[in-house]
């Protein structure tokens, strides 16, 4: 559900306006994300269903965050989630890089020992001079000093061959479990780059949790970067990241598109829908008037809306 992507961006939101010092914002935030957690139904149907007021009774969710949601919604991005993410310094966002190292740490430690890079960090954690700071203690600087090992050891890009490799490896295990209706790899190793950063591999399901835990729980998984509700995020004991997403069966088709990429080729995708009147997300192909999905199940389905030839992933860089 949209509902997951929505609280994972308000409370990253939360952790930088407090590492910038805001004082009322951050709680507003993260209260909004622990509603949106806690809602059994869809975001978007609400939305579409009253408009910015339906959200707007939702606990916590006032006129503010309310449009925030349907600005998402609307064209699938937040403008205030992308300027506060380009105001956090470069030395920041490479300390952020380390898995477990959220803002609020990097401000404390910042501020306390005054460490602003990752030399800095991995001198502090030998000293033992983290282990006496409130929120801290002995087993957090062992959990960083493996964290920055994890780092430094999935630097870079590997080739495709050894990418594709290990991503088979996770496709076929999770092929055994009856909750999985359907697999497929995404991102830059579906579309076949010389160079692969990380492992995208989308899996339909009516059961996400299930597919979920079962990801988490596999062989050859060195550390569970994050586990929610239909994502998962961890990495592999050769250092490389891994994310599987779950996709509801209606919306396989939008979600293996959107996540296949190239960025590029999605924004030209999108542009095409808005002038035909509809709205294109990784939940599928809907008119824009009456909120209908059109399409979503397939990719061939949504291009044929589009009035587009069917791209195949390779073709999809620009």
């Amino acid at each position: 559900m949209i509902n997951d992507k929505i609280s994972e961006m308000f409370n990253e939101m939360a952790d930088i306006l407090q590492m910038q010092g805001v004082e009322w914002k951050p709680r507003a935030y993260r209260q909004a994300a622990r509603a949106i957690e806690a809602l059994r139904y869809d975001l978007e149907k609400i939305y579409k269903k009253g408009g910015v007021e339906k959200l707007e009774k939702i606990p916590t969710i006032g006129e503010n965050l309310a449009g925030k949601i349907a600005e998402y919604i609307e064209t699938g991005r937040i403008k205030e989630y992308e300027r506060l993410k380009r105001s956090v310094p470069k030395h920041i966002n490479v300390m952020l890089k380390i898995p477990g190292m959220g803002p609020m740490k990097v401000k404390k430690l910042n501020e306390v020992l005054k460490i602003s890079t990752v030399a800095q960090l991995e001198r502090a954690v030998k000293a033992h001079k983290i282990a006496s700071i409130p929120g801290f203690g002995e087993k957090s600087e062992a959990d960083i000093l493996e964290s920055i090992g994890l780092m430094r050891k999935s630097k870079g890009r590997i080739p495709l061959r050894s990418a594709q490799k290990q991503a088979n490896e996770i496709v076929n295990q999770l092929k055994k479990l009856k909750e999985v209706r359907k697999i497929e790899v995404a991102g830059s190793l579906r579309r076949k780059k010389p160079t692969i950063g990380d492992i995208d591999i989308m899996v339909s399901s009516t059961k996400p949790g299930k597919v979920i835990d079962a990801f988490t729980k596999m062989k050859g998984i060195q550390k569970v970067v994050a586990k929610g509700s239909t994502k998962g995020s961890v990495i592999l004991k050769s250092g490389m990241q891994a994310d599987v997403r779950v996709l509801a069966p209606e919306s396989w088709g939008a979600g293996l598109f959107y996540f296949t990429g190239s960025k590029n080729f999605n924004i030209e995708m999108r542009k095409v829908a808005i002038k035909l009147g509809y709205k294109l997300s990784e939940y599928g192909l809907f008119d824009k008037k009456t909120g209908k999905m059109i399409a979503g199940k397939t990719e061939r389905d949504i291009c044929k809306k589009l009035g587009v030839k069917y791209p195949e992933p390779e073709e999809r860089e620009m």
